[in-house]
């Protein structure tokens, strides 16, 4: 299978040869093809393990698009495959209906800067969470109003738990 996606603007041709119990041969550019093994461990969250090298890598939707965080790192991407844009848009289309705010990685919650009720504009703030020493301010996906709050300053909360939800 060959996907392109695009990180930081720049788009990069991907060759994907599926081995058994997730494994696969990848080859970014053409360059010398990888040894990759994807263990997903709950929902957005894999494990990744490229040539030795162990990975973590949390999958989440962020107000400026599907973002991966990968051994710390941010990378905001797209994956131009027909078949996952479709299943991709019917899951996350447009700014119809409820949106969850998720968390991208285990951390601590330190502040909460709204309230349900409260009518928020999309990029606004909504949750600061600590991870890896770290402060990150969780940002509403749309505008809307807050009508779940599911999280409380001092919880501790893992990679993918929802904290909030717009509508």
């Amino acid at each position: 299978m060959t996907i392109q996606i695009e990180m930081d603007g720049e788009v990069r041709q991907v060759e994907l040869l599926q081995g058994e119990g997730g494994r696969y041969r990848a080859s970014i550019d053409g360059e010398p093809a990888v040894d990759v093994t994807a263990v997903v461990l709950r929902p957005g969250v894999l494990s990744l393990h490229v040539d030795g090298k162990a990975y973590r890598c949390v999958l989440a939707e962020s107000a400026e698009g599907t973002v991966a965080y990968v051994g710390g790192k941010r990378l905001p991407y797209r994956v131009d495959d027909p078949r996952s844009l479709k299943s991709r848009r019917s899951r996350h289309g447009g700014s119809e209906g409820p949106k969850p705010l998720s968390a991208p990685m285990p951390g601590r919650v330190l502040r909460v800067l709204a309230c349900v009720g409260d009518t928020v504009e999309a990029h606004q703030g909504i949750v600061v969470i600590e991870a890896m020493k770290m402060q990150n301010e969780l940002k509403s996906p749309k505008a809307g109003k807050v009508v779940q709050l599911r999280a409380e300053p001092g919880a501790t909360v893992a990679a993918g738990d929802v904290l909030a939800v717009i509508e």
